[in-house]
């Protein structure tokens, strides 16, 4: 306790929440806006940190796990119209029994073929939404009859509560004997099973909950939204933003990628009026934090507080 106490990366947890906590009080309905699509984002990010940070697989099609859980939980709103919860709860399982399909076979590959299979089921994922066009709206996308709420603050404290959450649960479970166990697989997969672990397992288990938290976080993005479509949960774009926030942020951090997440939706939003500038500008930024500080921001912070 006493170690987690004198953590610097615990008191800059808890500094940056209580901004955050505070932000509705003075900040435009706007920027609040902006703000909770962005903790969604987060979510994302610190669950693929989980798994290539940790377990050391890259991912390169997180939205797949995050277009299952929205299109499903959507689908089952508009067909059945149940609770919500209902419906964030069952994209959640399809999340992780999708994440499950793919993960087994897939994890039998090595090198950059697991990559590929990830990228490969984005792909898929998006021809399936085009063809069941009937379930799914195809490439125009479907609206969903419910929502999270209509007020600004308590869809922002919705996302709030939960990116908080999930950066909590997430932490612990790398700081876990789990994460110990996946941080060592990634690093050297022949000396830990040497060692006696099983390695595929806790890359699978790394998988689901990966894909648990993706797929709850789709779903209640699409309930903050409105609606749900390829652009928005599903294209390679999103997926790509996602790994840059969680490298940007700070790689086998966790807390890091939610920073990351923010920041590249704030700077986006911001440089705005840039115009195809835009995207030039932050993806110029991401790559110039990747090439000069390889641990990320936080992690750069982090390390640069341990040599002092």
């Amino acid at each position: 306790m006493q170690k987690l106490l004198r953590s610097p990366l615990l008191w800059i947890a808890v500094v940056v929440v209580i901004v955050a906590a505070s932000l509705p009080l003075w900040m435009s309905a706007y920027l609040l806006g902006i703000l909770t699509a962005a903790y969604y984002f987060g979510v994302f990010s610190m669950a693929w940190d989980l798994l290539f940070g940790f377990a050391g697989e890259v991912n390169f099609g997180p939205t797949f796990l995050i277009g299952l859980g929205a299109y499903t939980a959507a689908i089952l709103d508009n067909q059945l119209g149940p609770p919500i919860f209902v419906c964030v709860i069952a994209g959640a399982a399809v999340a992780v029994i999708g994440g499950l399909a793919l993960a087994v076979p897939a994890l039998r590959l090595s090198g950059p073929y697991f990559g590929l299979v990830t990228l490969v089921a984005v792909l898929l994922l998006q021809n399936a939404i085009v063809i069941f066009a009937h379930w799914t709206g195809g490439e125009i996308g479907m609206t969903v009859p419910d929502v999270l709420s209509i007020d600004t603050n308590e869809n922002y404290w919705y996302a709030l509560v939960f990116l908080v959450v999930s950066a909590i649960l997430l932490f612990g479970l790398s700081r876990s004997p789990v994460g110990l166990i996946l941080q060592a697989s990634g690093q050297d997969k022949i000396e830990a099973q040497a060692l006696g672990f099983n390695v595929t397992k806790h890359k699978i288990a790394a998988f689901c909950i990966s894909a648990l938290f993706s797929g709850v976080a789709g779903a209640m993005l699409i309930f903050y939204l409105g609606a749900t479509s390829v652009d928005t949960v599903i294209d390679i774009s999103i997926g790509v933003q996602v790994i840059i926030a969680a490298v940007l942020g700070g790689r086998r951090t966790i807390l890091g990628a939610a920073l990351g997440a923010i920041f590249l939706i704030l700077a986006t939003e911001f440089l705005r009026p840039l115009g195809q500038l835009n995207t030039f500008v932050v993806s110029a930024v991401a790559l110039a934090v990747i090439l000069f500080f390889p641990d990320g921001l936080l992690g750069y912070v982090l390390r640069s507080g341990e040599r002092e």
